[in-house]
């Protein structure tokens, strides 16, 4: 079993940069796949960003790419999504999801864990 907790929301300019936090419990941490997710008013949830492992393959939504980056520290079960460049589009509540399989958080269906979400709002 993991346990996913965010941190790191809040309110942002747009233009503006925060950084999410995801801290998963347990001793295997280092043995997921983890990713970021979104879900804005009125919309589906929808994949932002995924990295391996061993944090050497990352993948992005193309409406993040060049602007987000998601890297991971094993040592601290922590994995964090730089995002730089916010737009008021990016504003959603940002889910924390991980699974042995990096396929299965890239492609978003039957992802073993999540979060509770953190809220970030971008204003204009």
């Amino acid at each position: 079993q993991v346990q996913l907790v965010e941190s790191g929301g809040g309110l942002v300019q747009a233009g503006g940069s925060l950084r999410l936090s995801c801290t998963a419990s347990g001793r295997t941490f280092s043995t997921y796949a983890m990713g970021w997710f979104r879900q804005a008013p009125g919309k589906e949830r929808e994949f932002v960003a995924v990295i391996s492992w061993s944090g050497g393959n990352t993948y992005y939504a193309d409406s993040v790419q060049g602007r987000f980056t998601i890297f991971r520290d094993n040592a601290k079960n922590t994995v964090y999504l730089q995002m730089n460049s916010l737009k008021p589009e990016d504003t959603a509540v940002y889910y924390c999801a991980a699974d042995v399989s990096f396929t299965t958080l890239r492609e978003g269906s039957g992802v073993h864990y999540w979060g509770t979400g953190t809220l970030v709002t971008v204003s204009s």
